[in-house]
């Protein structure tokens, strides 16, 4: 019995030492890109093939601003796997959400006009579409249900905080949402190997991941040949995103920032230069 124990101990460490084998090249190279940064940054890389990571406040939690998006994603397909939404199936507009409207398309749409699920979950992806996407939450049944399937799926650090009850300190904190470096990393890993409801479902948010309008930060880095698959996000005082790059070594970038000194909305926002350097030196270094 005490050689049977030894080995599964044994084991146990084996595997722990395997999941936690650091690029320590590549972690050196991005704690000198980060050093000066003015605002909190976490970031988890994970390179695919090899299964090396570099996890810098990786579990710290962040807003995710408009990367909360993929969790209410999820939620829809949830309900189309379900059988209770068609991907095809034409919604009625009401104009209900009263959110200003901003950039977005939906919200300039006329009472009662029809438009396709498919194509408010595309909105809310490639042009990240708010309106659109207050109204998926309340159709994948707001985000008490959605942190209700993220906690089943074991992702503890991901929730929705706007228009969900119980969660208004949470909000004044985080905003409309909240996650973690690492986790988030994990979420799109599971899309990508197709683990999130089934193969189909994570197919088919892989692929509308993929068609991303807003391509001048980090996704800037990356040759426009190869496949990459995101969300980015950004308010007054963080700016984060997270990506699949499918290259001859792919890998997961997830970087979150918060409590950024410089809020400007310039193309030379000292987060979204930063995104862009990671992105590049990240890219180089595997590619």
């Amino acid at each position: 019995m005490k050689k049977l124990g030894l080995f599964i101990l044994f084991g146990a460490l084996s595997l722990m030492s395997f999941a936690q084998k650091i690029d320590k090249s590549l972690e050196k190279k991005i704690n000198d890109l980060i050093s000066t940064y003015k605002g909190e940054i976490g970031i988890y890389v994970k390179e695919l093939k090899k299964n090396t990571i570099v996890a810098i406040n990786a579990d710290t939690i962040f807003p995710t601003a408009s990367i909360v998006k993929v969790p209410i994603l999820i939620g829809i397909m949830n309900k189309i796997q379900n059988k209770e939404l068609d991907y095809h199936q034409k919604l009625t507009w009401y104009d209900t959400l009263n959110y200003d409207p901003g950039e977005d398309i939906v919200a300039y749409l006329k009472p009662e006009t029809k438009i396709e699920l498919s194509k408010v979950m595309m909105l809310m992806m490639t042009i990240s579409d708010n309106t659109g996407s207050l109204w998926l939450q309340r159709i994948a049944g707001t985000g008490t249900t959605i942190n209700k399937l993220m906690d089943q799926m074991g992702y503890a650090n991901t929730k929705v905080n706007s228009r969900t009850p119980g969660r208004e300190i949470e909000r004044s904190v985080y905003g409309w949402g909240q996650t973690s470096p690492a986790e988030m990393a994990r979420i799109v890993e599971d899309i990508v190997n197709g683990k999130t409801i089934s193969t189909q479902a994570s197919d088919r948010m892989l692929r509308i991941m993929g068609r991303q309008y807003w391509d001048e930060e980090g996704l800037s880095s990356i040759p426009p040949d190869v496949f990459v698959a995101s969300k980015n996000g950004a308010v007054d005082a963080s700016r984060s995103e997270v990506m699949f790059v499918k290259g001859k070594h792919p890998y997961i970038l997830s970087i979150f920032t918060k409590n950024n000194k410089d809020k400007s909305w310039e193309h030379d926002n000292e987060a979204w230069v930063l995104t862009r350097k990671l992105s590049k030196l990240i890219w180089e270094h595997f590619n």
